[in-house]
């Protein structure tokens, strides 16, 4: 890396002192705290975390140096937790990304579909997905999305606690409106950002100190089923 590439040494040690000044406040806020899920904690833990990633950054980007501290990204954070602590119920919320790798073998799939049910619609890339997805559930078209011509991209899957589920039929035209993070027990995340480190493509992240929150999930996922099951 070149000089004119560096950041100035006047901007690492800014970026220096506000971590000095974030840990500060983080203790500060924990040696205050009024309860597990202080909102104040929360809030200097996630100052902290950007001061000291923001820090790594430059301090690598000027002396190719980095600290020894595995800051967590958004991915593996939650807001305090709001929810039932012995909830009745519970929403499990998926998000799946995919991309259109081989158009000709979508189509080819939604045809042969459409030949066994010929009510189906007729054809075209946007008629095909609905046809494919009319079709076969979310969970085999995740297994088999090669067969389909769709390429993964990143997922997501959120465990919500509530008191009492919802009337039958009132959340389906907007059904991710009302997904609160704070009633999230664990969730758990598959992205290619995380491809530089193959041992943590599935990312979980939980709440200690809840019931249930986390870990007896976490060791149920065998590894040769973790596209399956994401």
């Amino acid at each position: 890396m070149s000089d004119a590439e560096q950041p100035p040494v006047a901007e690492v040690r800014a970026a220096a002192e506000a971590v000095k000044a974030a840990l500060d406040r983080h203790l500060a806020a924990v040696e205050n705290r009024s309860g597990e899920d202080d909102p104040a904690v929360y809030q200097a833990f996630n100052e902290l975390a950007t001061a000291a990633e923001n820090y790594d950054e430059l301090l690598y980007e000027r002396y190719d140096e980095v600290t020894p501290f595995e800051i967590p990204g958004a991915e593996d954070s939650l807001p305090p937790y709001t929810g039932p602590e012995d909830p009745s119920a519970l929403s499990v919320l998926i998000r799946r990304d995919y991309t259109v790798a081989r158009p000709d073998l979508l189509l080819g799939q939604a045809e042969r579909v459409a030949d066994l049910h010929p009510e189906s619609p007729g054809a075209g890339l946007h008629a095909a997905l609905g046809v494919l997805f009319g079709e076969y559930e979310p969970d085999e078209i995740a297994s088999r999305h090669r067969e389909f011509g769709l390429e993964e991209g990143d997922s997501t899957l959120w465990v919500a606690a509530t008191d009492d589920p919802p009337e039958p039929g009132e959340w389906l035209d907007a059904p991710f409106e009302g997904a609160d993070p704070q009633s999230v027990i664990c969730r758990f995340d598959v992205s290619a950002v995380f491809d530089d480190d193959p041992e943590d493509d599935v990312r979980p992240a939980h709440r200690p100190g809840l019931r249930g929150h986390g870990g007896e999930a976490e060791d149920e996922i065998d590894e040769d089923d973790e596209d399956d099951e994401l």
